[in-house]
């Protein structure tokens, strides 16, 4: 996303890695003009904190970098996939996704609980924005995006894409509902 935008990662950004999660210590740094820029989470409407404060998103990564991510992953070298402890999982993902899909009230109340200080209004935004469009009620992965996400990070970080998004993403249903 940053070479799209013209900038070398490896030359023209100092970066501060820490951990995701908190990003309150970003804002305040961006406030008070000790960093000039932050990438934060989806764990806050970024475009509310924008106008609360006068600055501009120059970019939501999804927009440019979509990585299908509306799933379970286990590593099958310590859990198989059909586990019974997995698929109890996938089950409730799976109500989840129903849940997300099917009734926007609940999502939008539950998602206030981690989106407090923004206001309804800004959250049921950030619901229709950024969580109605993109989560399917079966949680299916898009293989087109997903090949795409493949290819960019192998490409980014020089190394061959050794799987397929049809392998990754393990797209039939293992276990009813």
């Amino acid at each position: 996303m940053l070479r799209r935008a013209g900038l070398d990662p490896d030359r023209d950004i100092h970066t501060v890695v820490r951990p995701p999660g908190d990003y309150g210590m970003d804002l305040r740094r961006l406030h008070d003009g000790s960093i000039d820029a932050a990438l934060v989470g989806s764990t806050m409407a970024p475009e509310a904190i924008a106008a609360e404060h006068g600055w501009q998103v120059l970019a939501w990564v999804g927009d440019h970098f979509q990585i299908p991510t509306v799933g379970v992953a286990v590593d099958p070298t310590y859990i198989h996939p059909d586990d019974p402890a997995v698929q109890a999982v996938v089950r409730a993902h799976r109500r989840a996704l129903r849940v997300i899909h099917g009734e926007p009230d609940t999502t939008v109340r539950h998602m206030q609980t981690f989106l407090g200080r923004h206001t309804a209004d800004e959250v049921r935004a950030h619901y229709e924005t950024f969580v109605a469009p993109y989560f399917t009620a079966g949680g299916e992965a898009d293989l087109a995006v997903g090949a795409g996400a493949i290819t960019a990070v192998a490409t980014e970080l020089g190394v061959p894409a050794t799987v397929t998004a049809a392998e990754f993403y393990r797209t039939a249903a293992t276990a009813p509902d």
